[in-house]
């Protein structure tokens, strides 16, 4: 089932979502420690990264030193379409928000800081009503 790529339809639609919690980046060797329910794995030559609850991170020891909140982009977009990342960080990086984007089969997450989360909901929701327009 192929999602979305027409870049006005998807952003109109995209109804972000932001979950609950704190989620921070950290970086493991091998394989995903015991007790750690990864939300987002990076294979990369220095580690395996993972994205996990505060908590867990917290629980387990592990360095991190960005903590973020997770916002989900419920429209189901193609892993093909063109402009959809481009115009949400454009949009954030404009109000001075970081923004680390990671593509799922459905769905992109974009992890921003948490303590500006909310905003970044709220600047998503507008850019939305400015795209249907």
């Amino acid at each position: 089932m192929s999602g979305e790529r027409d870049l006005r339809k998807l952003l109109s639609g995209m109804r972000p979502e932001l979950n609950p919690g704190r989620y921070v980046f950290t970086t493991v060797e091998g394989g995903v420690p015991s007790g750690l329910s990864p939300v987002v794995t990076v294979a990369e030559q220095e580690g395996l990264t993972v994205v996990v609850r505060q908590e867990e991170a917290d629980a387990a020891g592990m360095a991190y030193d960005y903590v973020a909140g997770w916002v989900t982009l419920r429209v189901h977009s193609a892993l093909a379409a063109i402009g959809l990342t481009a115009a949400v960080a454009r949009e954030l990086a404009d109000a001075g928000l970081s923004c680390n984007v990671v593509a799922g089969f459905h769905h992109d997450h974009l992890f921003v800081p948490y303590e500006r989360a909310t905003l970044a909901v709220a600047l998503l929701e507008d850019l939305a009503r400015r795209s249907a327009a």
